[in-house]
C-alpha cells in the first residue's frame, strides 16, 4: 500500500511540475512577470502576429503592415514555413521579425519534453536556413507552457514571450469592432504586447480578416497617444 501510494505521489508531483507552468496562460498570474507578458518600453507597442505564414492571409497583412509603416513580430508554425518558404522570407525581408510558434499547433501540455524540443528546434532551424537569422523569441500554443517548453526552449536560446492584450480574433463571431474592443479592454497603451492572428489554421474559417480590419484603428490608437511600433527584440529591454 505504501508503495502504491508513493508511486502516486510520485506521478502528481511530475504532472504538477509539468504542468506547473501553464498558469502564466492566466491573465492575472501573467501580469506578475512583465517580461513574459510582453511588458516593454513605455514608449513602444510590439503587435504579434501569430499561426502563420499562410498564402492565403498572411499576404494581406505585410500589405496592410507596410502601407501603415508598423514593423511586427510573426511568431510562425513550421510546417506552414515549410510549405511556404517564399513568404517566410518576404516577411523577414519586409523588416518583421519572426519568431518561434512551434512546427505544430499542439498543446504543450500533451507533448513529452523530448517532442517539444524537437519541435522547436525543427522550426528555428528552418527560420535560420531560410531566413539567414536566428530566432529569438518563443511562444508556445495557446500561450501554454510546460516545463518542456522552457527547458527546450533554454537549450535553444530561445526567450519566451506572451502578450499583455489580445484580440480574441479567431472566435467564429469576431469583427473588427470586437478585435478591437478586447485590444482596447486588455490595453492599447505604452510597453503593451499585442496579439493577434495572420492565419485561420487554429481558428475559426475567415477568422484572420477581423484582425486585419482592426490594424488601421489600432494604428491611430497608438499615433493618438504618442506610441511607435517596435519588434520584440527593440520593444523588450
Amino acid at each position: 500500500m505504501r508503495k502504491r501510494l508513493l508511486a502516486m505521489g510520485l506521478c502528481a508531483a511530475a504532472v504538477a511540475l509539468h504542468a506547473g507552468p501553464a498558469v502564466t496562460a492566466l491573465p492575472t498570474v501573467r501580469r506578475r512577470l512583465p517580461a513574459l507578458s510582453g511588458a516593454g518600453r513605455p514608449g513602444t507597442v510590439a503587435l504579434t502576429l501569430d499561426d502563420g505564414p499562410d498564402p492565403r492571409s498572411t499576404p494581406a497583412f505585410l500589405r496592410s503592415l507596410a502601407r501603415l509603416g508598423i514593423p511586427a513580430t510573426f511568431f510562425v508554425l513550421g510546417d506552414l514555413a515549410a510549405k511556404a518558404p517564399g513568404l517566410l522570407r518576404r516577411i523577414h525581408e519586409d523588416g518583421h521579425e519572426i519568431g518561434v510558434h512551434g512546427w505544430s499547433h499542439r498543446d504543450h501540455l500533451r507533448m513529452t519534453p523530448g517532442r517539444v524540443h524537437d519541435d522547436l528546434a525543427r522550426t528555428a532551424e528552418l527560420i535560420l536556413g531560410v531566413c539567414g537569422v536566428p530566432p529569438v523569441w518563443f511562444r508556445p500554443p495557446y500561450g501554454v507552457l510546460s516545463a518542456g517548453s522552457l527547458l527546450a526552449a533554454a537549450r535553444l536560446g530561445l526567450r519566451p514571450v506572451l502578450w499583455s492584450a489580445w484580440g480574441r480574433d479567431w472566435e467564429a463571431g469576431a469583427t473588427t469592432g470586437t478585435v478591437l474592443s478586447h485590444l482596447r479592454s486588455g490595453g492599447i497603451r505604452g510597453g503593451a504586447t499585442l496579439l493577434l492572428h495572420d492565419s485561420d489554421h487554429a481558428a475559426a474559417p475567415g477568422s484572420w480578416r477581423s484582425a486585419l480590419g482592426a490594424l488601421t484603428a489600432i494604428a491611430a490608437d497608438c499615433q493618438r497617444q504618442g506610441l511607435r511600433f517596435a519588434r520584440m527584440s527593440h520593444h523588450l529591454r
